[in-house]
């Protein structure tokens, strides 16, 4: 594993996919500043990187993903070092969004708080079949913020309203039912499933894949005329890049 800095490890395959490890961050990979920006660096240092297909976000352990933001840290803010703090997590999460390439949430153990919203901005979420879910803000005095507006596109109003305003904790199949992930693993199943989606995500051609995931964040802004006509120019730009013409017609001779 390279080490880009003390909290940002990444593993690259001869596939191009790419696993980047919160490193050096509490059994609970909890989200202090220094690692939020730590890994807030690998994924900008990774994005411009042409050649990545995808990129598995995980924790050192096995007990989470990203536990929740630092409360230790946080319990010493006041109005204006509050807002820098959080404004470091919307930018790691905004990295996290942006970045080129799909990004796959690797969620064994715990998900909580700033945990869920880095989650949320993620691409894919494949959950470990003990995990655990839950914005626990309201509890300890603040509102879930930035990328917690995320989650009412992801799981509706309603849901959202539960997570967001009584702190309490869902596990995984309840998660999956919601749409808040998009697959949970079997026992000792996590990288099996996770490898499974790389797999189908390597099927797909890399540029249309980050010309598509550009589109859904567009979309997500947009209103639905102008995500429509948009649309059109987008593929016709996808002939540029010579993947239709290479994809299909691979597709084409292998029906003969």
């Amino acid at each position: 594993m390279e080490v880009l800095n003390p909290h940002c490890g990444v593993h690259r395959d001869a596939r191009g996919v790419v696993r980047l490890t919160i490193c050096n961050a509490g059994s609970l990979n909890i989200l202090s500043s220094a690692v939020t920006n730590g890994v807030r660096e690998g994924f900008e240092k990774l994005a411009k990187d042409p050649d990545i297909r995808a990129v598995i976000l995980a924790g050192q352990s096995e007990k989470s993903m990203i536990g929740g933001a630092d409360i230790k840290e946080m319990a010493k803010l006041d109005q204006k070092s509050a807002e820098a703090f959080i404004t470091q997590l919307r930018d790691l999460c905004e990295a996290v969004r942006k970045f080129p390439a799909p990004v796959i949430a690797r969620l064994p153990g715990w998900c909580l708080g700033g945990g869920l919203e880095v989650a949320a901005a993620c691409d894919f979420r494949i959950a470990a079949h003990d995990a655990m879910f839950g914005m626990p803000e309201v509890r300890v005095g603040i509102p879930s913020v930035i990328h917690a507006a995320l989650l009412p596109r992801l799981i509706g109003w309603g849901r959202a309203r539960w997570l967001v305003m009584t702190a309490e904790n869902i596990d995984a199949p309840t998660a999956l039912a919601w749409g808040l992930v998009d697959k949970v693993a079997p026992q000792g199943g996590l990288d099996a499933a996770v490898e499974h989606t790389v797999k189908a995500l390597l099927e797909c051609g890399p540029q249309a894949l980050r010309s598509q995931k550009a589109l859904l964040r567009q979309w997500e802004e947009l209103p639905l005329t102008e995500s429509v006509n948009l649309s059109v120019g987008v593929f016709g730009q996808s002939y540029l890049t010579g993947e239709p013409q290479r994809l299909m017609q691979g597709f084409l001779d292998r029906k003969r």
